[in-house]
């Protein structure tokens, strides 16, 4: 059984789902597997279908994959937030607690969410020039996104967050993944949400957004 959204509903009610995932209730496989179907119409580079997608159901594969993605969150280093960065995510007020605030409540709960997705795609793009990485992203983010989009309409949540990166290498030896060869793109809990009422999120206005014929 599905939500009945319309395609713009769904489109604009597919959130971040951190506090609000069922920590209670196992997801059935038939339900990922569904999505994963869903997931692999997405169009890709070449027609190359070089996705891949981890699901770990099993205790002791989760605890060990949740020890993996606590140890990787401080070691995380992205970008420094520049000032335009800081009043995009305060466009609204209180809208960067509640993202960090989000984070922790994931991550004090991580052990318990009944699933994790672990999308990934044949290839490393490790210092590879521009064209390689449009390549290799644009093909298994479309993939992970209608795999989401999936997701919601079955009333699961799903959160893309890159975790893994830090110890890309470690998760991929637990899982048995050959590194060399296959790129970990993102780690993703998933599970029953608490409610479907999603709303869509408040964003900048379209008009600092949209360039029309030239910057």
């Amino acid at each position: 059984m599905t939500l009945d959204l319309t395609p713009d509903e769904l489109l604009s009610t597919t959130r971040a789902v951190r506090k609000r995932l069922d920590l209670t209730r196992p997801v059935p496989r038939k339900l990922i597997e569904e999505c994963v179907d869903m997931a692999a119409q997405a169009p890709t580079g070449r027609n190359r279908q070089r996705w891949h997608f981890l699901v770990v159901t099993d205790q002791t594969q989760r605890l060990a994959v949740a020890d993996i993605f606590l140890r990787a969150l401080p070691l995380a280093v992205g970008q420094p937030l520049t000032e335009r960065d800081v009043w995009r995510m305060n466009y609204h007020a209180g809208s960067t607690e509640r993202v960090f605030d989000g984070l922790r409540h994931l991550a004090d709960n991580i052990h318990r969410v009944p699933a994790f997705v672990i999308p990934a795609i044949e290839g490393r793009t490790d210092h590879a020039p521009v064209a390689i990485q449009a390549g290799a992203w644009g093909s298994i983010l479309p993939a992970v996104w209608s795999f989401m989009l999936a997701a919601r309409t079955r009333g699961l949540g799903t959160a893309w967050t890159t975790a893994q990166g830090p110890l890309e290498s470690e998760l991929a030896e637990a899982l048995g993944v050959p590194h060399d060869e296959v790129m970990l793109a993102a780690f993703i809990p998933l599970a029953f949400t608490i409610g479907t009422d999603f709303k869509p999120a408040r964003r900048i206005p379209r008009e600092q957004i949209l360039h029309w014929d030239r910057w």
